[in-house]
């Protein structure tokens, strides 16, 4: 008996003609689509922050008005918008934040290691990013970020993704992989300069590790798109997963403490892999 997906099955039916293949093919692709468009919906009140009309949305999502209108209608009848006013536009409703915060408070990560997080933040008073690697996307994904109390600082969101040899995240969970698997990640990828600190070869990212490891700490000190930021990284493991810990800043902040920041950012790693 076939088992999977019912696209999964269908595929594998010889007897279906090109066409009817191809209908199936775009029904997905379509889906898909779709699924995208919702999420760039919610971000653009996410950053508008005001009501939208069905032509203001439109615009920010460079889609036609029909597509919006029908996604618009759906989202309002499931409990998800509102019409704040008549030619007021739409404006989504508490059910979003209310379905965030449950999703946030059952993380079974996130909340065991936010203490800790805050404190290193709270000592250092700069960014602290916590984060994974993704190996699908082979790049690093910010799970949670702490933002400094300085008004000059890094700023960042949690879902950001980076790059891993230009980040400092990065280059502490590759040295969470094993020699073999981390020279074939970086061999399947372009390792593109940013500028000329980005290093852009398997070999200099090795040696790097190599060094980051013995002196305790591992750098992007302005290696990145962004030559004005620095970050220090380490990496720990939680309930048997491989994670990492940065703390971000201007370059000139972050170099002038950066022994100190290492310090307070490895007993932190140490705690936290000790009592979580």
């Amino acid at each position: 008996m076939w088992t999977g997906t019912p696209l999964g099955i269908l595929r594998h039916i010889t007897y279906l003609t090109p066409a009817i293949r191809t209908m199936i093919e775009k029904k997905a692709d379509t889906n898909v689509k779709t699924a995208l468009r919702v999420i760039e919906i919610i971000e653009v009140f996410a950053r508008e922050t005001k009501p939208l009309s069905l032509s203001e949305l439109a615009r920010h999502l460079d889609a036609p008005v029909s597509s919006c209108l029908a996604l618009l209608r759906t989202l309002a009848s499931l409990g998800y918008l509102y019409e704040a006013g008549r030619r007021q536009g739409y404006y989504p409703t508490g059910r979003l934040l209310a379905m965030a915060q449950r999703i946030s408070k059952a993380d079974p990560i996130l909340g065991k290691v936010l203490p800790s997080l805050e404190e290193l933040r709270d000592t250092t008073c700069e960014t602290v990013v916590f984060a994974k690697l993704d190996l699908m996307s082979k790049r690093v994904v910010y799970l949670d970020v702490l933002a400094s109390p300085h008004p000059i600082s890094y700023v960042a969101v949690a879902g950001s993704q980076r790059d891993i040899h230009a980040n400092s995240l990065g280059k502490a969970l590759l040295s969470t992989l094993g020699g073999e698997e981390r020279r074939a990640l970086l061999s399947g990828l372009k390792l593109q300069a940013y500028n000329k600190r980005t290093l852009v070869t398997p070999e200099a990212i090795e040696a790097d590790i190599q060094a980051s490891l013995e002196r305790g700490w591992f750098a992007n000190l302005g290696e990145s798109i962004m030559e004005d930021v620095g970050a220090i990284a380490w990496p720990l493991k939680v309930s048997g997963n491989d994670y990492a810990i940065s703390v971000a800043g201007p370059l000139y902040r972050i170099e002038s403490h950066v022994e100190d920041h290492a310090k307070k950012l490895r007993v932190a790693c140490r705690f936290m892999e000790q009592n979580i």
